[in-house]
């Protein structure tokens, strides 16, 4: 009985954060803003490892979930929060927040930190992004992302997947199978930062203006992700 305890204690103090979201400031989520900023500068930078530039050019949607935090003890699991911003006709949208989790069971012990990339490449990818919840490989059908400015693993991507789907841990990037992540709207989030409780559809069809402190990280996906090329 008291080894049950103990695990259960353990599972309890592995899925915390999952309570602790209602309670960011706004500074805290500008600071993740401007982290999502800081984890596309970082994958960018090296062009042999980025996301092909093909895929870059024809994304519809972009979210980077900095820092996902992962956490193992005979039940592990995965709960890291971020920013979306989806293409319109007149550039890129101001951000929606988003929560992603997920679990796994095995026998694992330890913990790690990840950034995550999630990139819309089609409308169906981008109508997914704008539902307040989906599941990963349920529905939305997802493929781990090829990388390489020039990859030409990127082929047949378009058939495959509506999601791509990439993960940055110490300083590795790389696409990572992510089936079974559920991703949420995170509409405390949206109502401290913007201070209205947009619904994260309308923020993503550019019907809500970017806010300053946004702005570089918007900046920054439309460097990055170009238009389409004819």
């Amino acid at each position: 009985m008291k080894q049950i305890f103990v695990i259960f204690c353990v599972v309890g103090m592995t899925l915390t954060p999952l309570s602790a979201s209602a309670a960011d400031d706004k500074a805290t989520i500008e600071a993740r803003i401007a982290s999502a900023k800081d984890v596309l500068d970082a994958i960018m930078a090296t062009p042999d490892k980025a996301i092909p530039n093909q895929i870059m050019s024809q994304a519809t949607c972009v979210g980077v979930v900095p820092s996902v935090k992962k956490g193992a003890f005979l039940v592990g699991a995965e709960y890291g929060q971020g920013v979306v911003t989806c293409r319109t006709g007149h550039g890129w949208s101001a951000p929606a927040f988003i929560v992603i989790a997920g679990g796994s069971f095995g026998f694992q012990i330890g913990g790690q930190s990840t950034d995550l990339v999630l990139v819309a490449v089609n409308d169906k990818g981008f109508q997914d992004l704008l539902k307040n919840k989906f599941k990963i490989g349920g529905d939305a059908s997802a493929a781990a992302g090829p990388v390489g400015r020039d990859s030409q693993a990127a082929t047949d991507w378009k058939l495959n997947a509506e999601l791509l789907t990439y993960s940055r841990a110490k300083g590795l990037f790389a696409g990572i199978d992510l089936t079974g992540a559920v991703v949420t709207e995170n509409a405390d989030a949206t109502r401290t930062f913007y201070g209205v409780a947009h619904p994260g559809s309308q923020i993503l069809k550019g019907e809500v203006a970017t806010p300053e402190d946004a702005r570089p990280f918007v900046r920054t996906v439309a460097k990055y992700f170009s238009e389409v090329r004819k």
